[in-house]
């Protein structure tokens, strides 16, 4: 037809997203660059990450029994400023290379952030009493 629509499905935590769909580090570690940018005066950037053994269907439930052998240990990064969503999976061979680089990222976007004022205790005892 003329008009073409972009689908966006939520899929529950027992999900892990399609392979194709995750981007290669050098991509993702961009990618994020351009998420803490945007976000720079305004908004937030939510990472998590978990263990991710590979596995693009959800675990079965007992009584039917599946032959799923996990490879090796992989970590799950997923990152969004709550419109835009990237993620990638970080194998153990590629671990120490993707950390040197990360925490170099992490380091240079968090300069933005405020100081939280901190409140003196003697201020809460006498409010208290």
């Amino acid at each position: 037809g003329l008009y073409s629509w972009e689908t966006v499905t939520q899929l529950p935590a027992t999900y892990a997203p399609k392979a194709k769909s995750h981007r290669p580090d050098c991509k993702f570690l961009t990618e994020l660059t351009r998420l803490f940018q945007k976000c720079r005066l305004s908004g937030s950037v939510f990472i998590t990450l978990k263990k991710y053994d590979g596995r693009t269907k959800p675990i079965p439930r007992k009584g039917s029994v599946e032959g799923f052998e996990p490879s090796d240990n992989k970590c799950l990064l997923r990152a969004t400023d709550g419109k835009k969503k990237i993620s990638t999976v970080v194998s153990s061979k590629e671990v120490n290379k993707f950390q040197m680089a990360y925490s170099n990222l992490l380091r240079a976007n968090m300069d933005g952030l405020k100081k939280r004022d901190k409140k003196s205790k003697s201020k809460k005892s006498k409010a208290a009493q």
